[in-house]
């Protein structure tokens, strides 16, 4: 009998001492106006752990962006997924994520301030350790956090999945400080060859510490289960590929884990 208590006993401490996911909106001020960002972190977290900045695509912050900031969170980072548009401001057509994209980004200096908003708010959270942030995009927000990297931002790494790598101000040798990982559709026509071709010439004569990954067959945006309706309902070159969003997202957690602990 006391055998039996002692094994119960066990199983509840085991249960109560797992990771408990907690996640909860932040409206944050830009410019004077509203942004929503999502915060997903381990409540049972007690040292300083990496913060994960999400840069979402150009549809807006939506469920998708959300649920990669629990994914990040399961895995024991802060993620905060950030608003790039403001908050309400979603599109379900491209025509609308068009014009939201161009508000966004068409001034470098209105990208990098809303793109600086939503760090601060990541290294506000309790126990992310500054030293330790990396940014992830998608799509649109890919480009946006190459970009950042190109203009010096003061980040550990920058992954990108399905973004654009074109740029009109290459980054200057030395200039760039985050590590880069770069996982791009073979078959992605807003990402042709010549374009990644490039990159790779001014990642090289910058002197960055990047890597990219190709992946055969692969269309725009092949890490969104989404993807496929958006294809059918507007005719857009987009798919999703299983295969080659658990591969990026299981090469990501690799390439992070070196990132932040490189002795390991």
């Amino acid at each position: 009998m006391f055998k039996l208590f002692s094994i119960l006993l066990l199983s509840m401490f085991t249960l109560t001492a797992h990771a408990e996911i907690q996640t909860r909106e932040i409206v944050y001020q830009v410019d004077g106006n509203d942004f929503t960002g999502y915060l997903a972190f381990d409540d049972t977290l007690t040292q300083e752990h990496p913060g994960i900045l999400i840069v979402h695509e150009w549809w807006g912050h939506n469920s998708y962006a959300r649920k990669r900031a629990e994914m990040l969170a399961a895995l024991g980072y802060t993620a905060f997924a950030l608003d790039m548009y403001g908050s309400g401001n979603v599109a379900d057509h491209p025509d609308d994520a068009k014009a939201l994209m161009m508000a966004a980004t068409s001034d470098i200096g209105v990208t990098q301030q809303r793109f600086q908003a939503g760090l601060n708010v990541l290294l506000e959270q309790p126990g992310v350790d500054a030293k330790k942030i990396a940014v992830i995009g998608y799509c649109m927000g890919g480009g946006i956090a190459l970009n950042m990297a190109r203009a010096g931002a003061d980040v550990a790494a920058v992954v990108t999945f399905h973004g654009s790598l074109g740029t009109t101000a290459p980054a200057k040798p030395g200039e760039i400080k985050a590590r880069i990982m770069v996982f791009t559709g073979a078959d992605d026509p807003f990402v042709p060859p010549a374009q990644v071709d490039a990159f790779e010439q001014e990642m090289k004569a910058a002197g960055a510490d990047y890597a990219l990954k190709r992946y055969p067959g692969a269309k725009h945006s092949f890490t969104n289960p989404d993807a496929d309706s958006f294809a059918a309902r507007f005719g857009m070159p987009l798919a999703y590929n299983k295969a080659a969003d658990e591969d990026s997202w299981q090469a990501m957690q690799k390439f992070l884990r070196h990132t932040f602990n490189p002795g390991r």
